[in-house]
């Protein structure tokens, strides 16, 4: 161990054979500020809001989605890969023993390093040694990398994170389309009714004289796509049906258990602009943050490969020419000293290294830019949209009435004698695209507030959150 001071003192000089670039990255991340983020903090969000709904089928669904999924299965696991990773990482930085034996069955050369009467001999050659190599963390390398591995961890968490909010909010959105496919199907319905109502009155008044046959005709005819319709709206039911089912990771034996919707979905408020602390909501966002600390780490370790590796070894245990000595002391063998492991020439491999870290850092601060970039667009989107849906909601309201008030009228009159059929088949056609416009606005309007509140974040709050780190 006297040696070891040396050995430092001749490493630190040599080290300069091969020394580290000047690579400057060429990314810098986007500040928040820069982003027109200048609301006000807005108050958190459950991460279980869809309780909020008060539909407890819901509940249910998402519960199971969050355990049967596919997709959370497959982040899950990254999760785990990464939590390995960083385990195998730490493992290094501590001294590793390991116990070998072994018993070999040996004819010794007469002209080589053992004499007679061994040499010309046959005769077993037993060794048992306990092994112990410790790698010296002189630099911080094995630093860099346990912390490179435990940001990668955080980014595959908050992914999972992200992942899990994502299905949640797909998942209900779906459930929105499934109230709006069972509107639509009773929409459908009460329009068969009302049209076989029709074609009962254009009946009577065929055999009255009052209509021709020509009415007849088209009574029968427009009833027929009634029909039609409605078995495409029960289609369409059966395949949102099928959808939820899949993103609970279930097949064809939920469907028939899959109710129709009852969920309110203005009981959560919901901020009119874009909050400040919008990035620190996103999961996504927070895991490309996570990724370009990892970046910085692995940029450090390619830094730190231009010092040389100090290592610590030892052994102690026996060996032996004939086993009936095997364990006998005179058989007892033990070392220990000091290795080193200095980067000379190798021909630009750590400089090429390095330089790849930098670009690996480069693509994560550009991917977090990118990120951060769609999710301001996409919040700044949803908000216009949801706003634009509830003014045509309010209009169109104005045109359902007028269009129910209108059909009222045209089928009392045609009732009475005074209109002809085709006035009312016309108030009818009008009514029913108002109620159509009118039942898919309000899921659209829905569905956005779900888009919104996934937008916002969708209840993630990071518990620990990561420390800054600047280039």
């Amino acid at each position: 161990m006297k040696l070891l001071p040396g050995m430092l003192l001749v490493g630190a000089v040599l080290t300069a054979c091969v020394s580290a670039p000047t690579i400057t990255p060429a990314e810098s991340r986007l500040a928040s500020g820069n982003l027109g983020l200048g609301g006000t903090k807005t108050p958190a969000i459950s991460d279980t809001w869809w309780h909020a709904f008060g539909d407890v089928q819901l509940d249910s669904l998402i519960d199971q989605a969050l355990h049967g999924s596919p997709t959370l299965a497959a982040a899950l696991a990254r999760v785990r890969q990464a939590q390995a990773e960083l385990s195998m990482s730490r493992a290094v930085s501590y001294p590793q023993v390991s116990v070998d034996g072994q018993e070999t069955r040996q004819r010794f050369s007469e002209n080589y390093i053992i004499p007679p009467p061994f040499g010309g001999s046959t005769d077993w050659i037993g060794t048992a040694q306990a092994k112990l190599d410790w790698s010296l963390d002189f630099w911080g390398k094995q630093s860099a990398m346990v912390a490179m591995a435990q940001r990668s961890a955080e980014a595959a968490e908050l992914d999972m994170a992200a992942a899990r909010l994502a299905l949640a909010g797909v998942l209900t959105q779906t459930y929105i389309d499934l109230a709006r496919s069972c509107a639509l199907r009773d929409l459908a319905a009460a329009t068969v009714k009302q049209r076989a109502s029709i074609l009962e009155l254009t009946n009577t008044r065929v055999r009255n004289g009052l209509e021709s046959t020509t009415a007849q005709k088209n009574a029968e005819v427009l009833l027929a796509l009634a029909r039609a319709d409605r078995i495409r709206a029960d289609s369409n039911l059966e395949l949102t049906r099928h959808q939820i089912a899949a993103l609970i990771g279930r097949g064809a034996d939920v469907y028939a258990t899959i109710r129709e919707p009852g969920l309110n979905l203005d009981v959560i408020p919901l901020p009119p602009v874009l909050p400040a602390d919008l990035l620190a909501r996103r999961a996504d966002i927070q895991a490309a943050r996570a990724r370009i600390d990892a970046a910085l780490s692995g940029r450090d370790v390619a830094r730190k490969a231009f010092y040389p590796d100090m290592n610590i070894a030892a052994f102690a245990g026996w060996s032996s020419i004939g086993l009936d000595q095997m364990f006998s002391a005179s058989a007892r063998t033990y070392g220990a000293g000091p290795a080193i492991h200095l980067p000379v020439f190798d021909a630009g491999e750590l400089r090429a290294q390095y330089a790849g870290a930098t670009a690996a850092l480069d693509a994560a601060v550009a991917d977090y830019n990118g990120a951060v970039i769609d999710a301001v667009k996409q919040t700044a989107d949803t908000l216009t949209q949801l706003r634009t849906l509830q003014e045509q909601a309010a209009e169109q309201g104005i045109a359902l009435d007028a269009a129910r008030e209108s059909f009222r009228l045209a089928e009392i009159r045609y009732r009475n004698g005074i209109d002809a059929q085709l006035n009312v088949l016309d108030a009818e056609t009008t009514l029913l695209e108002a109620e159509r416009r009118s039942t898919s606005l309000h899921a659209d309007i829905k569905s956005q507030r779900v888009a919104l509140l996934m937008a916002f974040g969708g209840g993630f709050e990071l518990a620990d959150p990561l420390q800054e780190n600047t280039q």
